[in-house]
């Protein structure tokens, strides 16, 4: 793999005008296409394959007249509204419907709405304006989108006479696509600058500082385009967007940051340029490829959920990586080459408050420049603290860790989108407006598939139910071996109480009566993900001790590994309970995922580091302090950059986003600190040469790795360089 870097490197060399070109025109070519990467978004994709409420909503399209989606105008009448306010809005609905495709205004409905609002005391009542959806539930949201954007109801002017919403699933999720790509908008123009600061500071250079920056930027624009390519043929969740800008913001610069980072130690210990270049890419940039492969297997754990919309947005994430992982490898040594030295000497601004900070170091310590060099450096020292009392130092690191995630026992998942909402958003007071009118109810009506044989006692069933308020006369299927009821709930169709009567409903219906709905279709979903978590698990788990076996060549330091993610992840679970008390029920898996690919990238650089100095020494508590003393300081860099990206997301984005980004952001900060600094060294001690045990057999079988020094045969060919 080293020598194919440094092959790599050497035509990167002799093509580097044909390739800027190319990665030049794919910014050009994808900056239209990103801008509205969110158009063909869909908050659908929970349907669960084999699920009732999916052989239902099937089972719906046959049935003539029967309204498979429910969707309707609410106009909420302001103090200064007049009757003719009250028409224009209704004729603006209608105007609007006859626009968009699959949706209509029937004039009947229509004539009723105009005599409601002109009739006396019409303007002191919310009005419902029913309208006619000829595509399924889960299409509806298309509809609902295309009419929102025709009613301009996401940018409404303030102080109109009528308030006007759309209410329904899919009017519900259209409305989440609006408020997601704000949050995006926030959090990603907050993020940059302080990314900006923090490589800054690390690296001591405007210049260097704006490589990983700009990295970043292009691999969140390409991989949006790749997004609008992907919606156009399948579904594609709407919080992919932020799914894939969260992660990708922050790999792309890790990535760039860890090659550029060795490149810079490479030239401060006298190499040159190109062989410094080459150096970079056949040991950072191989780490930088072997941990994306492995968060990309992570994400890929996320299809063994049967949910559309999870696998989509692990694909986000999966795509994002791969371009971070491009970037870095082909893209990154070419600007490298551009900017030569610019890349490796410090700012001026800088330079001069090092000097300054060493000169008052001096002033303030009564030692020799020769004592002061002699002296351990920091990890050193930090080393032979944790190794001193190893024990000690681990079990109050488990200790920090365990109480962290003892919360997540209460650990409870919820679903739904009206939770997702502001109070003062205009789609959540439009849900609430409706309720007052019809009751919570209304909008997600459940639907009983029934053979006739049966329907008289499926009819009693449903009517017997205390959360059912009302049940519709009967609807024959044309062939005339079905029925379909509809029953109104008492509750809205994310409520605990109409969940649970889903459950009750099912097992009291006779045999072949299914029960379908959003609100089924929902509770299909939170099994569906909630069944499959064992799956991913065991998926993430496994693949993440195999990669770490072939890379570290130990059968301890993988188990280890696993083990000590577990512990963040847990953590992580933990402070989620805490802040938000339920969480959303796709938020779980995601954590896990996503937590354990990316602390694979600092485990492959710590570990990576260890294992080549160990092997070079034979001592692991020197190995250790090594190890650490050459990569604490960028793993840190990184880390930070990622959890900032991690708390913006927690911050800016709606309720689900949120607890993603502090879930994640909490596990990568205690990973970064109480894991790799304290857990790692601390283990390494009790466990002393046992953490490089591996069976001979084994040995003969896996693969030799050398990531972080260059093996025999990659010196050779580094030497062709020069």
């Amino acid at each position: 793999m080293q020598t194919f870097m440094l092959g790599l490197d050497r035509w990167l060399s002799r093509h580097r005008r044909v390739v800027l070109g190319t990665w030049i025109g794919l910014v050009v070519l994808a900056a239209p296409f990103a801008m509205h990467q969110g158009d063909h978004l869909t908050g659908g994709g929970y349907a669960i394959p084999g699920s009732d409420s999916l052989a239902v909503a099937n089972d719906l399209r046959t049935f003539p007249g029967a309204q498979q989606a429910h969707l309707v105008a609410v106009l909420v009448p302001r103090p200064n509204a007049t009757s003719a306010d009250a028409r224009a809005a209704i004729q603006r609905v209608a105007s609007a419907a006859g626009q968009v495709s699959n949706v209509s205004l029937d004039p009947a409905a229509e004539r009723q709405a105009l005599a409601a609002v002109s009739a006396p005391g019409g303007m002191a009542r919310t009005t419902i304006v029913p309208l006619r959806v000829t595509v399924p539930e889960e299409d509806s949201i298309d509809v609902a989108a295309g009419l929102r954007a025709k009613l301009a109801l996401h940018n409404a002017p303030a102080g109109q006479p009528i308030g006007l919403h759309l209410v329904g699933q899919g009017a519900l999720w259209a409305g989440l696509q609006d408020l997601s790509k704000d949050d995006l908008a926030k959090a990603e123009g907050t993020g940059f600058p302080i990314i900006a600061l923090i490589l800054i500071a690390v690296f001591g250079s405007l210049v260097a500082a704006t490589l990983p920056l700009l990295l970043g930027l292009v691999s969140v624009l390409l991989t949006g385009a790749v997004i609008y390519a992907l919606s156009l043929v399948t579904d594609m969740s709407v919080f992919v967007t932020n799914m894939a800008s969260m992660i990708g913001i922050g790999v792309a610069v890790d990535y760039s940051l860890f090659v550029l980072a060795r490149y810079r130690q490479e030239v401060r210990a006298g190499a040159t340029l190109a062989a410094a270049r080459a150096t970079a890419l056949a040991t950072s940039g191989v780490a930088v490829t072997f941990s994306g492969l492995t968060v990309m297997i992570s994400l890929a754990g996320l299809y063994l959920v049967q949910a559309t919309a999870i696998r989509s947005m692990a694909l986000g994430a999966i795509v994002v990586v791969a371009v971070s992982m491009l970037a870095s490898a082909t893209l990154l040594p070419l600007l490298i080459t551009l900017l030569g030295q610019r890349v490796t000497k410090p700012g001026r601004i800088f330079a001069l408050l090092t000097r300054t900070g060493h000169r008052l170091r001096a002033r303030l310590s009564s030692a020799t420049d020769a004592e002061r060099a002699a002296r351990p450096g920091f990890w050193a020292r930090w080393t032979a603290v944790i190794t001193k009392r190893p024990a000690l130092a681990a079990l109050l690191a488990v200790a920090v860790l365990v109480t962290l995630a003892t919360p997540a026992r209460n650990l409870h998942t919820v679903d739904g989108g009206l939770r997702q909402f502001p109070a003062a958003n205009e789609t959540r007071q439009g849900f609430e407006a409706a309720a007052k009118v019809t009751g919570p109810g209304a909008s997600v009506p459940l639907e009983v598939l029934a053979p006739v044989a049966v329907a008289d006692r499926a009819r009693a069933v449903l009517s017997a139910d205390p959360e059912v308020l009302s049940v519709a006369p009967t609807t024959p299927a044309p062939d005339g071996h079905a029925v379909l009821l509809l029953a109104t709930p008492r509750h809205d169709g994310e409520s605990s109480q109409l969940q649970a009567a889903i459950v009750r409903l099912r097992a009291q219906m006779p045999a072949g009566a299914l029960v379908g709905g959003s609100s089924a279709g929902i509770k299909d979903f939170h099994t569906e993900v909630n069944g499959s978590m064992w799956k991913v698990t065991l998926f993430v788990l496994g693949m993440s001790f195999l990669v770490l076996l072939v890379l570290l060549r130990s059968i301890v330091l993988p188990l280890k590994a696993v083990a000590m993610n577990l512990l963040s992840v847990g953590a992580a679970y933990g402070v989620m309970t805490l802040v938000f008390g339920s969480v959303d029920t796709i938020t779980p898996p995601l954590v896990l995922a996503v937590v354990f690919g990316l602390s694979m990238d600092y485990e492959v650089f710590l570990l990576s580091r260890i294992r080549e100095r160990y092997m070079a020494t034979g001592d692991t508590r020197s190995a250790v302090a090594q190890g650490l003393a050459s990569s604490a300081g960028t793993i840190s860099s990184a880390a930070l950059i990622m959890v900032c990206v991690f708390t913006l997301f927690a911050t800016t984005g709606v309720p689900s986003i949120q607890q993603l980004g502090l879930g994640c952001a909490v596990a990568i900060a205690v990973d970064a600190t109480l894991v790799r600094l304290v857990l790692v060294p601390a283990a390494m001690e009790l466990f002393g040469k046992w953490n490089w045990w591996l069976p001979t057999r084994l040995a003969r079988v896996l693969p030799k790795t050398s990531i972080e020094s260059l093996g025999q045969g990659a010196q050779v060919a580094l030497a062709g360089t020069d």
